[in-house]
């Protein structure tokens, strides 16, 4: 979508656009368009133009509360890159972000990054909204490389992931300055947040660069390690033993089981076989092992077992050193060196909480970090609430655990002891409209 048209027009009547409050600068970046707005929600952009629905849609459910009327800037702009694969306002040109800074703030600044391979706007509707409402400046980022074909930015295995990270630092530091400059004092607490990719980003931000941050909330963050599990051991065994499943195998039923998928979401298994098995495990491999296939890019999408350098068939452990090389690149640790609270659905169907949250929370714990971690383990949660609506019975939507644990973050940095680690029952007679505003994490 082109949004160039939108960002050109006029202010709104009620906002002061010629006074310097509308002229905020973000450092480093090679383009930007500040402009004042009526109201920085997406209750308020998509009216105006100044999202892009398309980047979040999917990502939550219909009843998630939407705030409205939070007046204040917006600065869209880019970093230097030399990819272009982001074609948002007509700029052809990644490492896009979006910076919006509320006139009545609280003091504090959150940061995300892009689930998924989305664009900067990703995570207006999940996050920025309750960011904004709560009166945090806002600042979002596209990772540098966006699309299907991320793995053609960079020059070795892992680059164009490693690039995410350092787009994520990049645009904290600045956004940093950015909203120092335009209050007149320095954010006193600044918080990353951010679900799947996103949420990886949140983990290795705490790990790498905690000194720019004062904590973190993980929504069911992909997990990188060299020696697995990581999303390339138990994507393979899914997609190789699902058209069997399908036609009614009982063992290739346990064989994807054993992968990690939870007993119970095999109701989501179809849906993600089509949408996301298959085109995850061909994207991601191709950006770490680009050698498996030789000169094809990106495999074969769903070739059968047995077909020449089929994805189906791919095996992490017996692949060459260079590819875990690679992926340690990319990897975590568990040494966070700043709180962080992290939320995973037990019915998750991309990311299976067994083969990812599980082991990273032993990860920290392992890592002698434990104190800083809190751990939610939400029961018949999917990977996003984008089904949701489908399956009100089935399924419950993270997105009120993420606004309830984004707030126990707060409490936390000021000395209110979140509630412990648990499994959180879906509360027995609570509807599914219920569901969609509360939840409780202890």
């Amino acid at each position: 979508m082109v949004l160039a048209g939108a960002l050109a027009a006029t202010v709104p009547a009620s906002a002061s656009a010629s006074g310097a409050h509308c002229r905020v600068r973000v450092p480093g970046a090679e383009k930007q368009i500040a402009v004042c707005l009526d109201d920085l929600t997406t209750t308020g952009t998509l009216a105006s133009g100044h999202t892009v629905q398309a980047d979040w849609a999917g990502l939550t459910s219909a009843g998630l509360p939407a705030p409205s009327g939070v007046p204040g800037v917006q600065v869209d702009g880019y970093f230097p890159d030399t990819s272009t694969a982001n074609t948002n306002h007509g700029w052809n040109h990644d490492a896009q972000f979006v910076l919006r800074l509320p006139d009545r703030w609280n003091g504090g600044l959150v940061v995300s990054g892009s689930p998924g391979v989305r664009r900067q706007y990703a995570n207006d509707r999940a996050i920025g909204d309750q960011a904004l409402a709560e009166g945090y400046a806002f600042a979002a980022t596209d990772k540098g490389n966006t699309g299907a074909e991320f793995y053609t930015d960079g020059v070795r295995p892992g680059d164009a992931i490693a690039e995410w990270n350092a787009r994520v630092t990049q645009l904290t530091v600045a956004a940093r300055t950015a909203v120092s400059q335009h209050y007149g004092r320095p954010p006193a607490r600044t918080l990353a947040a951010g679900l799947s990719n996103g949420g990886y980003l949140v983990r290795w931000q705490l790990e790498n660069r905690p000194w720019l941050y004062d904590g973190g909330v993980d929504w069911e963050g992909t997990l990188w390690r060299p020696d697995g599990p990581n999303l390339l051991t138990f994507l393979p065994p899914a997609l190789k033993a699902y058209p069997a499943y399908a036609a009614g195998s009982a063992a290739a039923h346990q064989s994807i089981l054993d992968a990690g998928f939870a007993p119970g979401s095999e109701f989501l298994w179809g849906y993600h076989y089509q949408v996301y098995w298959d085109l995850t495990q061909r994207i991601y491999r191709e950006e770490v092992d680009p050698s498996f296939d030789g000169a094809t890019q990106a495999g074969t999408p769903f070739c059968a077992s047995g077909t020449p350098a089929c994805d189906a068939d791919y095996d992490y452990a017996s692949r060459p050193p260079s590819v875990a090389r690679a992926v340690e690149r990319i990897s975590l640790t568990g040494r966070i060196g700043k709180p962080l609270l992290t939320l995973h659905g037990t019915l998750d169907s991309l990311l299976p909480i067994t083969r990812d949250s599980d082991v990273y929370d032993k990860m920290i714990a392992d890592a002698g970090r434990g104190a800083l971690h809190r751990y939610y383990r939400v029961e018949d949660g999917n990977h996003v609430d984008g089904l949701v609506d489908q399956y009100p019975d089935r399924l419950r939507p993270l997105g009120p655990c993420f606004r309830t644990a984004f707030d126990a973050l707060a409490g936390w940095l000021r000395g209110v002891q979140p509630p412990a680690s648990a499994t959180i029952a879906r509360p027995a007679g609570a509807s599914a409209a219920e569901l969609a505003r509360s939840c409780s994490l202890g």
